[in-house]
C-alpha cells in the first residue's frame, strides 16, 4: 500500500530516496563490475564489459563516459578501463552491500542462485539502518 499523499511542503516525499538510489545504481553495478574484471583479467576494456551485462558495446561506452564524467573512471580511446580512487571507494561499498544482503538471504533460507539475483536489485535500495540489521542477521546465520 502506498504512503498516503500530503499536500503539506513539510512531509518528506516518501519516493524521494528510490529515485535517488535509481540514479547512483548503474555506476555501483559498473564500478563493481570493472572492480572485479580487473581483479580477474588484470585489465577491463569495454567489450569485457558488455559481455557481463550482455549489452552492447554502444550502451557501455555510453555508461563508461558517464562515469568518467564523475570522476569514477579514466579512460582513452583503445585503452583499458581505470577505476579512480573514488570509483574504488564506491566500488568496495557496493560489493560489501552486496555481500550483506546476499548473506541475509541465505541466512533466512532463500537458496544461493535467488539470493545472488536478488540481491543484485536490493543492495540499490536498503537504507544504512535496515542494511546494519541485515548484516547482524546474517552474521547470526538465523533470525533473531
Amino acid at each position: 500500500m502506498a504512503p498516503p499523499k500530503s499536500s503539506t511542503a513539510k512531509t518528506p516525499d516518501p519516493y524521494r530516496r528510490t529515485r535517488r538510489d535509481h540514479t547512483t545504481e548503474t555506476a555501483e553495478d559498473y564500478v563493481e563490475a570493472i572492480d572485479g574484471i580487473l581483479t580477474e583479467q588484470g585489465e577491463c576494456r569495454v567489450v569485457d564489459l558488455a559481455r557481463h551485462f550482455a549489452v552492447s558495446h554502444v550502451t557501455v561506452t555510453r555508461i563508461v563516459a558517464r562515469l568518467q564524467e564523475a570522476a569514477l573512471v579514466v579512460t582513452e580511446r583503445y585503452r583499458p578501463i581505470q577505476l579512480t580512487e573514488k570509483g574504488k571507494k564506491l566500488a568496495t561499498a557496493s560489493r560489501e552491500r552486496h555481500e550483506i544482503v546476499y548473506r541475509f538471504l541465505l541466512a533466512i533460507g532463500i537458496d544461493a542462485a535467488t539470493a545472488a539475483i536478488d540481491a543484485e536489485g536490493i543492495e540499490h535500495h536498503v537504507s544504512p539502518r535496515t542494511l546494519k540489521r541485515f548484516g547482524e542477521i546474517a552474521r547470526a546465520g538465523q533470525l533473531t
